[in-house]
């Protein structure tokens, strides 16, 4: 019998999954059934990650606090005192099952930062291989808001890219997205498997615990930065966190038994109707999975160095591109100043900036720019140059870059290996519910977001 290949899995926690939100007692209950899941999927061979808020909540207990606070040096000295109580309390239920933990603290600065990052990304893989779970949080004693990820959702896709994870466990406080909200619509209708994030129109009016910062909103947005790196999204109800295990199985034992892959049956054998029945007994399981919603990974996915350009660097500005720009970085090749319109922000030599591709003018128009058009952003750059520089050498040859600044670092604005295109190629979405494939809802939502 084929042993399923083992996978590795992130299991994202909020701060209302595992702390009551009135009496901030952490929820023991819950707590115990998460620690049981992650050994169960540890003992059929996965690697697992949690990502765990809660912090301040239980700093909130901890110090008899009724209300977060809104100054930060609060918040932070209740994360510092919180943290170390969470973990501790992380540590003692593992370790009634015998189940080695470690603690994993990161601020958007660790990501953005390309040593940091990969030292991160090779300690908890190297964590993996020992057979640990990793417990991983945003450092929010330190963190202030130019540093924040924002909520632990963004936190928990960014570290599912970063270990190629198979599967990323969104735990929220219902089973599923759904086309309304279900606590006042009785005639909602559960949303089971999603390929195109763009094009779904679901109920995303959750807008987190007030303990929390995530909401379903940022639940969708973490969704997509994670299927853009190869991993699949799950979203369940975190006080079932069982449903974790028998999803992974579910989804393994789907693609087991797949209508694509019949037994063969040899020509002297008659085919045996015990066997006929199991098989179909095990294909009515592998139809009836727990209540969740699943994301569905690009069958592209853009990983290590170009996910961590587009996804861990904040841009510190834009570079405005003609079509033609475009069309030679999607062919491998680098931005030429040539290709560049205009410059917006002040950046300096190797930081990130946004690509945004804008119609080019034949002459100048009245505001004195050579282009037209609100712009498409369709990815972001390392740069070679800073804004200043780049002003000065927009739309001229690259021979011409030495005469006008007096010296000439690179010919490119951009070396292609620091650019990092959006993908923007859409799928079919799985017609479960006749979707509404127009624009609006999540992908509203989206644009107010910055990552």
């Amino acid at each position: 019998m084929k042993v399923p290949k083992p996978l590795v899995i992130v299991i994202k926690l909020g701060t209302s999954s595992i702390v009551d939100e009135k009496t901030h007692e952490p929820l023991l209950s819950i707590l115990t059934l998460i620690v049981e899941t992650a050994v169960k999927l540890r003992k059929d061979g996965h690697k697992v990650i949690i990502v765990s808020s809660g912090a301040i909540g239980v700093g909130l207990r901890r110090m008899d606090v009724d209300k977060r606070p809104k100054h930060l040096s609060k918040l932070q000295a209740l994360a510092a005192i919180g943290q170390c109580r969470l973990i501790s309390l992380w540590d003692s239920l593992f370790g009634h099952l015998r189940q080695p933990i470690s603690q994993i603290l990161l601020t958007r600065n660790d990501i953005a930062d390309r040593t940091r990052y990969l030292n991160a990304q090779n300690t908890i893989m190297e964590l993996l291989e020992m057979g640990v779970i990793p417990i991983v949080n945003e450092n929010d004693t330190i963190a202030v808001a130019e540093i924040k990820f924002g909520d632990n959702d963004t936190l928990s896709a960014i570290t599912a890219a970063m270990v190629h994870a198979n599967f990323l466990f969104l735990m929220t406080d219902v089973d599923c997205l759904y086309d309304k909200n279900p606590r006042t619509h009785p005639d909602a209708r559960p949303i089971e498997e999603v390929e195109d994030i763009s094009a779904i129109r679901a109920d995303v009016s959750s807008a987190g615990s007030s303990l929390g910062t995530g909401g379903m909103g940022t639940k969708i947005v973490a969704a997509r930065l994670a299927t853009s790196a190869g991993v699949t999204t799950v979203i369940t109800r975190s006080s079932s966190p069982g449903n974790i295990v028998k999803i992974v199985r579910y989804l393994q034992a789907r693609k087991k038994y797949t209508p694509s892959q019949p037994t063969p049956v040899a020509d002297d054998e008659t085919e045996d109707p015990l066997s006929r029945s199991t098989a179909s007994l095990a294909i009515d399981v592998v139809d009836k999975p727990p209540l969740h919603t699943r994301f569905l990974p690009l069958p592209q996915p853009i990983r290590d160095r170009y996910f961590w350009i587009l996804h861990g660097l904040a841009p510190h500005g834009t570079v405005y591109i003609d079509a033609g720009a475009h069309r030679a970085l999607s062919g491998k090749a680098g931005l030429l100043p040539v290709g560049v319109l205009d410059v917006e922000g002040n950046f300096a030599q190797q930081e990130a900036v946004r690509l945004v591709v804008v119609e080019r003018r034949s002459e100048p128009g009245p505001d004195g720019k050579l282009w037209e058009g609100p712009g498409v952003e369709v990815g972001r750059a390392l740069v070679n140059y800073a804004a200043t520089e780049i002003l000065r050498i927009k739309g001229h040859r690259s021979t011409q870059i030495e005469p006008l600044l007096g010296y000439a670092d690179s010919e490119y604005v951009a070396d292609r290996e620091n650019v990092s295109l959006l993908r923007r190629e859409s799928r079919p979405v799985t017609p479960i519910l006749d979707k509404v494939t127009e624009n609006g809802g999540v992908a509203a939502y989206e644009n107010d977001i910055s990552l």
